[in-house]
């Protein structure tokens, strides 16, 4: 686990659990070892720095690629932050740039890494749980890697949409772990992939009970 983020888990991540409480259920199916990606809904923004303090092991979140590329004291410092948790740079403009994310991902979940993926692709407007993209399932067969879904409630509660700092509530967020959802030998093609996808997504509306929407949620400004 890299230091700065091993220090980040023993301060900020304990004032959060402390503040927090959240109820985590399904802790066993985290792997001890290897690496994994875990799948989960997308309530707020506030899912990853709960993931990342109840995860036991280092979690890799996506960073956009602005706070690796920054100039000065503060861009300097934004690098030094990313490179210190263990960030994985995300190219803004989408597309093929974007499939850097993947080229970096791919590596560290073969070294054993561990990387949070949102299938839906931007946070929920409404609660409801929408149509997952199958970026999830590409990046799980080509890594060789098992998912694992995550089902989070409460979170929007905490720190909804416009919302900059997250109200301290104990008992108001549920984080659930599902079973590993293997990926080996399993087909790269679109049909497949899609399968797959609709399937992590089917796992994620079970342990969160939200209601499925099956077309992609619509996006969202980023001011918002």
């Amino acid at each position: 686990m890299p230091l700065l983020y091993s220090i980040a888990k023993a301060t900020v991540g304990r004032v959060l659990d402390v503040g927090w409480r959240p109820h985590v259920e399904g802790i066993e199916h985290i792997p001890q070892s290897g690496g994994a990606i875990f799948a989960g809904n997308h309530l707020s923004v506030a899912d990853e720095l709960l993931l990342g303090t109840v995860v036991p092991r280092h979690l890799a979140f996506w960073a956009k690629s602005d706070y690796f590329t920054g100039t000065g004291v503060k861009g300097f410092l934004n690098r030094k932050l990313m490179e210190g948790v263990g960030a994985i740079r995300v190219e803004r403009a989408g597309g093929r740039a974007a499939l850097t994310a993947f080229d970096a991902a791919i590596p560290a979940l073969r070294a054993g890494d561990l990387v949070a993926v949102y299938p839906e692709g931007t946070r929920s407007p409404d609660g409801r749980l929408y149509r997952g993209r199958t970026g999830v399932a590409r990046l799980a067969v080509a890594a060789g890697v098992p998912i694992i879904p995550v089902g989070v409630l409460g979170t929007d509660k905490v720190q909804p949409i416009g919302r900059l700092v997250p109200k301290l509530e104990r008992g108001v967020i549920s984080v659930k772990f599902g079973k590993p959802i293997d990926t080996i030998g399993r087909s790269d093609d679109r049909t497949a992939l899609r399968e797959l996808t609709d399937y992590v997504m089917t796992e994620i509306q079970k342990l969160t009970g939200q209601e499925y929407i099956p077309r992609y949620a619509p996006k969202r400004d980023e001011s918002e």
